[in-house]
């Protein structure tokens, strides 16, 4: 199976990436459908569900990011304390295996630091889980950032490989 995860700079935030430039979320999300039918995984903030959600087709389901920790900011009386990601497909579950869940808990940081839009690698997996990708399935990172999400599909993916790579 061939799937996608999508982290881009969110609506409104593309001057703190050096490209600098916004994310046309309409034609990413074109790309998403049609370059991968089998699956696919795009995090977003909560503000632009109104913007991205009728762009998308009506079996996208709206997950949940939930942050317990998470930086408050100057001015904002109600935290952003979760994030959605939009998911669409994924290979089917038998009954025989654990169901995920629709949201998950962990703090926003990297090796014990607030980045900017970089992933915690429990993160990561949950997408894994959501999309129940297996080894010989190809995922494909469209917004790397940090690479956090490679390194977990590496792990998760290529357990072989992973291991040559810690050896080295």
């Amino acid at each position: 199976m061939r799937f996608a995860y999508a982290d881009p700079p969110y609506p409104g935030y593309a001057g703190y990436y050096p490209e600098q430039t916004e994310v046309d979320q309409p034609r990413l999300i074109h790309q998403l459908v049609h370059e991968y039918p089998d699956g696919w995984a795009l995090s977003t903030k909560s503000s632009a569900l109104r913007e991205l959600l009728p762009l998308c087709p009506d079996d996208v389901r709206v997950l949940a990011w939930v942050k317990p920790y998470t930086p408050f900011r100057a001015g904002v009386t109600v935290a952003y304390a979760w994030e959605p990601v939009l998911v669409r497909g994924g290979r089917k579950r038998p009954r025989t295996e654990d169901t995920v869940r629709d949201w998950h808990l962990e703090s926003a940081s990297l090796n014990g630091r607030i980045l900017i839009g970089a992933k915690p690698p429990g993160f990561c997996h949950w997408v894994l889980d959501v999309l129940y990708a297996l080894p010989g399935d190809e995922i494909v990172d469209l917004f790397p950032g940090t690479g956090a999400f490679t390194r977990a599909m590496t792990a998760r993916l290529d357990p072989p490989r992973q291991l040559l790579l810690a050896m080295s």
